[in-house]
């Protein structure tokens, strides 16, 4: 791989925008605002992604952070490869009821076959709401 090509000579943030983060990530309001391999942010808003009791939904999270990890796995595995979610887990331990959430996504393990991301969503007030942990299994991308 050439240094042009290199992970690491991408704008993470350009490459995101340009790739496009999937029909349900947009519906749910998620925008990164940060993207690198060692370090990626988004917010998605509250409001629009609640259950029946006004409460942000667990799978809101669980999105929010599927999105910002895959991605991340993604951009570690270059243009040749494919990272695809293989696990994820979620732990909720506060409720988010407006505002704005954010997610920070960090790598755990960033091998040649596999990828281990932790995200922590934290709420306006910057109060931890749930942890995701996120593994990405990288192959050869499909042929077309």
């Amino acid at each position: 791989m050439t240094a042009e090509h290199s992970p690491a000579a991408v704008d993470g943030l350009d490459w995101a925008r340009h790739r496009g983060m999937g029909a349900l990530a947009e519906k749910m309001g998620i925008e990164f605002t940060e993207f690198t391999i060692e370090r990626s942010v988004a917010t998605m808003p509250v409001e629009g992604n609640t259950q029946p009791v006004g409460l942000l939904h667990g799978g809101a999270y669980v999105v929010l952070g599927e999105s910002l990890g895959s991605m991340a796995a993604n951009l570690h595995a270059g243009p040749t490869r494919l990272a695809v979610g293989v696990d994820i887990n979620a732990t909720h331990t506060r409720s988010a009821t407006s505002g704005i959430v954010t997610g920070v996504c960090t790598p755990l393990h960033l091998g040649r076959s596999m990828t281990v991301h932790e995200i922590v969503v934290t709420d306006d007030q910057g109060r931890r709401c749930s942890t995701i942990r996120i593994t990405n299994m990288i192959k050869d991308m499909p042929a077309r």
